[in-house]
C-alpha cells in the first residue's frame, strides 16, 4: 500500500488515520488507539501527515518527525470549509488530508520542547496574574458591602487591609475578618509565586542573544521578548514585516468590492497573548513621547491627533512588530531614527 498523504485527527484516546495514494485516491480508513498510534506510523513508508493545532498537536507532529514523516499543521478554521458531511473523526480526517495538499495552505511551524517550556512559564504566570486580580477585586467588593472603599489597584488593597483587619472599630464581624485574612495570604502567595516566574522570564530573556536584541526596543521587555521568540520560532516563515503584523491581528479587517478599498477594526486574529503585550508595551511607550522627537515619536503623535489614544496605540503596536520581524529576521539592532 503506498500511501502519500496521510490526515491524522487528534483527540484523547481513539484517533482516526484517512489517507490517500498518489491519485489522491483512499486507501486508508482506520480507527487507532492512543497506544497504537506510533506503532501504525512506524509501518509506513515515509509521507505527508496532515493534522489540526490543538491541544497535544506539537507533541505528536515531533514524535512523527522523528520516524520521518513530513508534518503539515494547520489551523482548524482552515481545515473546516474541506469537510464533507456532517462534522464526526472520519469526515474531520478526511478534511484534514484534503487541506494538508492544498499548494496554498498556511501551515503552523512546529514548536520543540524547549519553545513550549519557556510558554509553560508564560501561561502559567498569566493564570495567577488573572486569579490575583480577581481575588483584589472580590476583596473591594466585599469591602464595599461593610461600607469600607478602598482604591483601584492591588497595591492599594495589600497596603491598607492589614490596617483594617487591625481596625477593631470598624463593623466587619469576626467571621469576615476571618475570611479578609485567609484573602491577604492568598494574595502574598500569589504575590510571591508570580514574581518567581518574572525571574526566570528574566534570567531566560538574558540568557538568549535574539531576545536581548528585542528588548533594545522601547516597550518590549522580557515578557514580551521571551514570549514572542518562543511562539514564532522561525521568523523567516513571514516573508515581511505586515505578513508577521496579520498573523498577530493587528491589521485592518476588510470589507473590499468591485475595486474599492474598506478598512474596519483590526482582525484581532492569531496569538492573543502575544498582540496584548505588544499592545500594553505601546501604550507605555505613549506615555513618554511627548518629550521625544525622533520620527517614530512625531508620527505616532500625529496618530493619537487625528484618531485617539487607543487606535495610536494599536498601531505602534504594528508598527513595533514590523520592527522587530526586521531585527529577527536580518539579526541587526534596533536604530532609533531622528528626525
Amino acid at each position: 500500500m503506498n500511501i502519500m498523504r496521510i490526515g491524522l485527527d487528534l483527540a484523547k484516546n481513539i484517533f482516526e488515520v484517512f489517507g490517500v495514494d498518489a491519485q489522491e485516491q483512499a486507501v486508508q480508513h482506520k480507527t487507532l488507539k492512543r497506544n497504537k498510534v506510533l506503532e501504525f506510523f512506524c509501518q509506513l513508508e515515509p509521507c505527508i501527515v496532515g493534522i489540526e493545532s490543538c491541544g497535544g498537536a506539537h507533541y505528536w507532529a515531533r514524535e512523527l518527525r522523528k520516524l520521518g514523516h513530513e508534518v503539515r499543521m494547520m489551523a482548524p478554521q482552515f481545515v473546516a470549509p474541506y469537510r464533507k458531511g456532517n462534522k464526526n473523526d472520519r469526515n474531520d480526517a478526511e478534511a484534514i488530508c484534503e487541506a494538508a495538499g492544498r499548494p496554498n495552505m498556511r501551515f503552523v511551524p512546529v514548536k520543540d520542547e524547549e519553545q513550549q517550556a519557556i510558554l509553560t512559564v508564560h501561561r502559567a504566570r498569566s493564570l495567577l496574574v488573572a486569579e490575583r486580580t480577581a481575588l483584589v477585586n472580590q476583596v473591594r467588593g466585599f469591602l464595599t458591602e461593610y461600607g469600607i472603599v478602598l482604591p483601584q489597584g492591588r497595591s492599594q488593597v495589600r497596603s491598607q487591609l492589614p490596617r483594617i483587619l487591625e481596625d477593631a472599630e470598624n463593623a466587619l464581624p469576626y467571621l469576615a475578618r476571618e475570611v479578609f485574612a485567609d484573602q491577604y495570604t492568598r494574595l502574598c502567595e500569589l504575590d510571591r509565586v508570580i514574581l518567581g516566574y518574572d525571574r526566570k522570564i528574566e534570567a531566560l530573556a538574558k540568557a538568549q542573544e535574539e531576545t536581548k536584541r528585542l528588548m533594545q526596543l522601547e516597550g518590549i521587555g522580557p515578557l514580551t521578548a521571551t514570549a514572542l521568540v518562543a511562539t514564532v520560532g522561525d521568523i523567516r516563515q513571514f516573508k515581511n514585516g505586515r505578513q508577521f503584523a496579520a498573523w498577530l491581528g493587528l491589521v485592518p479587517r476588510q470589507w473590499s468590492s468591485g475595486g474599492k478599498a474598506r478598512h474596519g477594526r483590526i482582525t484581532k486574529r492569531g496569538d492573543v497573548y502575544l498582540r496584548t503585550l505588544l499592545i500594553h508595551g505601546a501604550r507605555t511607550v505613549m506615555r513618554y513621547m511627548e518629550q521625544k522627537d525622533d520620527r517614530k515619536s512625531q508620527w505616532v503623535k500625529a496618530v493619537r491627533a487625528r484618531r485617539g489614544f487607543n487606535k495610536a496605540s494599536v498601531a505602534l503596536a504594528a508598527k513595533h512588530a514590523r520592527i522587530l520581524w526586521a531585527m529577527l529576521s536580518k539579526g541587526t539592532d534596533y536604530k532609533l531614527v531622528r528626525a
